[in-house]
């Protein structure tokens, strides 16, 4: 970014790097040195952005997001062992738009015609948002714990043009003309660092990167006739046998759960599981079909699992929070439970409304799932499901009569802006029309 940026006074740690804006926040007692949490994690993070920036030189938000990411699940506790380390990062998307990533109690401000805000404590692991430019400014803030929030201060003469420097915020002037920033160079003969490429986070980024290597046999992977893709190890011209509750099945359509006490062949060591739970396990072999491939864990029976989870997502049995991560096949994120019981397992991005499936949306290749309603209160195209890591987000896509979430514990509907992506956790109720969806885990822990 080629913007003014201004610093705002305190005690925590603002980096400039290859035009982005990196906020740590300090949280041990004393003040800033060499060797505080919070330097050295400013360090890191802006060799992270660096080395995106080079890869991505026209817009590395996307790829700053992910590294970002991967880095929290992997390096972040070699130097903040116990305690969780608050940043946020602002940089160019690839889009032209403004990149916003936070994690823990780090704020921005967007201030246009309006004012927005963006909080790190209000999602479940991290905010990861790509907004338009604002006309004004845009800043980060660390909360202090004040429930008051941020405000932009008058506009000054400073202007962090590369490097760190004490801070409670930050703040890019977006107004005026750009300033002539200094791309850091890396030193003469210094070693380039190879960098793995980041796994697709969402089915429609895997569209965008290189065509996949051939992934191994996963040993609970069951495969089926509505399979798209069958895995590394596997006969491509080997004749499944027919199964009369997969049979003519269209993956592009919201499959509702098959009933019935049927068995399977079994992927589980333990003992027999329950009807419900089999019934789980096969959708979930479905979806797997999928391949999409996030860092996470392995539960007992080696099902995938989100890594901020004490229980599996697929059968709810424990899971090893010491072990390391790894790459592993997300399974379905949960389960949405129409008002007239029919169900939907969220395994892929899809696109809700009363006629989607003609819609671009669908056309690019999300799921349309279309619901009935009487009321005329829904739009063909009303709103978009998407997958980010292991998150589920809802985006009202400029429908008629908008869309409402009801989070577990709320008595009032909250309306949605349109196109801002809202995280949904688990108990959520969503109104579309006269239509209410709620959305359920895949395995209710503990032990399914």
């Amino acid at each position: 970014m080629d913007r003014q940026v201004e610093v705002v006074a305190g005690d925590h740690v603002l980096s400039r790097v290859a035009g982005a804006v990196i906020l740590v926040a300090h949280r041990e007692r004393g003040r800033l040195t060499p060797e505080s949490k919070a330097v050295v994690a400013a360090r890191a993070l802006g060799e992270l952005v660096a080395e995106a920036t080079e890869q991505a030189p026209d817009g590395p938000g996307r790829l700053v997001a992910r590294q970002a990411t991967r880095w929290l699940m992997r390096d972040a506790e070699r130097i903040s062992p116990g305690e969780p380390l608050e940043f946020g990062i602002l940089t160019i998307a690839d889009t032209g738009g403004l990149a916003i990533f936070l994690h823990g109690s780090v704020t921005a401000l967007l201030a246009g015609s309006a004012v927005e805000y963006y909080r790190g404590s209000d999602a479940a692991f991290t905010v990861d948002r790509v907004a338009e430019p604002p006309a004004r400014a845009a800043a980060l803030f660390i909360d202090e714990g004040r429930r008051r929030p941020p405000e932009l201060p008058e506009r000054g003469i400073g202007s962090l043009i590369e490097g760190l420097a004490p801070a409670a915020g930050a703040v890019v002037w977006f107004e005026g003309e750009p300033v002539v920033a200094r791309r850091p160079a890396r030193p003469v003969g210094a070693r380039q660092r190879s960098v793995e490429p980041p796994p697709p986070t969402a089915a429609f980024d895997a569209e965008r990167d290189r065509e996949p290597e051939p992934i191994p046999l996963d040993p609970n992977l069951i495969p089926t006739r509505t399979s798209n893709r069958i895995p590394a190890g596997l006969d491509p011209d080997l004749e499944l046998p027919a199964d009369p509750r997969t049979e003519g099945l269209d993956l592009h359509h919201a499959p509702t759960e098959a009933g019935g006490p049927g068995e399977t062949g079994g992927t589980n060591p333990a003992p027999k599981p329950d009807p419900d739970l089999q019934r789980r396990l096969e959708q979930t072999a479905k979806a797997t079909a999928l391949t999409v491939k996030v860092l996470g864990f392995k539960c007992a029976r080696a099902h995938p699992s989100d890594p901020r989870a004490a229980f599996c997502t697929v059968c709810g049995m424990p899971v090893d929070q010491t072990q390391p991560v790894a790459e592993v096949i997300r399974p379905p994120l949960g389960m949405l439970i129409l008002d007239d019981g029919m169900t939907y397992m969220v395994a892929a991005d899809a696109v809700v409304g009363r006629d989607p499936d003609q819609s671009e949306a669908a056309k690019a290749g999300l799921v349309p799932l279309r619901i009935d309603d009487n009321s005329g209160g829904m739009s063909r195209v009303h709103a978009e499901i998407r997958l980010v890591n292991w998150d589920i987000t809802l985006v009202d896509r400029g429908s008629t009569n908008g869309t409402r979430i009801r989070p577990p514990g709320y008595r009032d509907w909250v309306r949605l802006q349109p196109n801002q992506p809202v995280t949904l956790i688990t108990g959520t109720e969503v109104m579309l029309g006269n239509r209410v969806l709620r959305l359920e885990p895949v395995a209710p822990p503990p032990f399914g």
